[in-house]
């Protein structure tokens, strides 16, 4: 028995309650904390209320099958990966499960040692995955989260936001005179710019709550979830003022601030256009202004 508890949770998936107590059993002697479902349908409600790393299925079920279940589970949760299960007798190939999504195919009756060899070669495949997909995330430069992962996480917020009844707020930052820095000091210096206004969101923002992302060239954003009006608008005035006390040359910051309230009237891709927009708009409006400031529009929009 494997005596290192894992953080991994494991969803085995069989309509043979014999199999499934059995896997369960030897899975969690490994470690892992597993769970089990008797079908692809049970499966599906612990997969929507629960955040499972593998689902373990076999593929011959009554109601959902394994490889209707495959298919749900690469539409629904891309952070959910499957190791199908079949016997000798059955006509799924490993060709065709790795075609529709799996991870990796097994045959019953189901060898424990190759079951965790399996099982360890998925974990180590998904944290190698992890890691390439957090570095395509992240901006080279300021280490902050890049134009990719915005598009990625700000839906994923908005939605979240709508679904457990709190507010978040954008915040678009833009600095300003960014080119006649460039121009006149160099790049390697108008990189210092961009590095330090990083360094501030960080001292200024929460940790684990906000996120801050690097749009491209001297734009910039910031999500602020589970916050108010006062509280967004307070934590942008102090980036701006953390950024006059560096004194960085001529260079200044416009910032938009505006609420990202879900209109369940609008597909979600063109509302959150329009809330990007709206941020876009107030960030302008900070710069007629004379730049240097921060303007939050913080009435919700849902035209």
């Amino acid at each position: 028995m494997n005596g290192n508890k894992k953080t991994e949770v494991i969803l085995v998936v069989d309509d043979d309650d014999l199999v499934r107590m059995t896997l369960s059993v030897l899975i969690s002697s490994l470690g892992y904390h597993c769970l089990g479902a008797s079908d692809g349908i049970e499966a599906m409600q612990i997969l929507k209320a629960t955040d499972i790393d593998l689902v373990f299925s076999d593929i011959a079920m009554p109601n959902m099958d394994g490889m209707e279940l495959l298919k749900y589970i690469v539409e629904n949760h891309k952070h959910t990966d499957a190791i199908m299960a079949t016997g000798y007798s059955e006509n799924a190939t490993y060709a065709d499960v790795i075609k529709a999504g799996a991870l990796d195919f097994i045959k019953k009756p189901i060898d424990q040692a190759e079951l965790e060899a399996k099982l360890t070669r998925a974990f180590r495949e998904r944290s190698l995955v992890r890691r390439l997909e957090q570095l395509s995330l992240v901006d080279s430069l300021t280490s902050l989260w890049n134009r990719r992962a915005f598009d990625e996480r700000f839906p994923e917020e908005v939605e979240r936001a709508s679904r457990q009844r709190y507010q978040v707020f954008l915040a678009v930052v833009d600095i300003d005179n960014f080119k006649e820095f460039n121009d006149t000091y160099g790049h390697q210096e108008g990189d210092g710019v961009l590095v330090a206004l990083a360094e501030i969101f960080g001292e200024c923002t929460r940790s684990s709550v906000d996120m801050s992302f690097r749009i491209g060239g001297d734009e910039f954003a910031v999500l602020l979830p589970q916050t108010n009006a006062d509280q967004a608008t307070e934590i942008t005035q102090r980036i701006l003022l953390k950024f006059i006390e560096r004194n960085l040359g001529k260079t200044t910051l416009s910032i938009g601030v505006v609420p990202c309230v879900r209109n369940r009237e609008l597909p979600l891709e063109i509302d959150e256009r329009q809330m990007r927009e709206r941020g876009d708009q107030a960030m302008y409006e900070a710069k007629k202004k004379g730049k240097n400031c921060v303007v939050c529009r913080c009435e919700p929009s849902l035209q």
